[in-house]
């Protein structure tokens, strides 16, 4: 028995809901943070990805999952900017390493909710 496909604790149409909140968070944190740069079109392009997540296509996931990774890579280099800067001041940096690392880690995981059995039917992934 597939440990990701125990369908008997969330009912039928909120499954693919809950699925998605993943993905979801981890664009909307990726907004927030180009939000914060004043990255404009970056947050439209999260803001964009967000809502296409409603529209059940294959190349939607494919595109979110794109874009998922990509947040990932401009999470680590945030947090390699991040860490060279409070090396040149003399801060201590690990822990803020460590969170960043740990943010660029869940974006990228969130990426793969789309091969639960669910998600790829619903979007039409073969």
């Amino acid at each position: 028995m597939d440990p990701w496909c125990n369908d008997a604790l969330l009912p039928t149409k909120t499954m693919p809901l809950m699925l998605l909140l993943a993905p979801g968070l981890a664009l909307a944190l990726l907004g927030a943070h180009f939000y914060r740069a004043g990255s404009w079109p970056l947050v439209f392009a999260c803001l964009v990805l967000l809502a296409l997540l409603a529209w059940p296509r294959a190349w939607v996931a494919r595109l979110v999952q794109a874009g998922l990774v990509a947040g990932a890579i401009e999470w680590l280099w945030t947090a390699f900017g991040f860490v060279q800067q409070r090396l040149a001041l003399g801060q201590p940096w690990l822990r803020l390493a460590l969170i960043l690392g740990a943010v660029a880690l869940l974006t990228a995981a969130s990426a793969l909710v789309f091969r639960h059995p669910r998600l790829r039917s619903r979007f039409g992934l073969a």
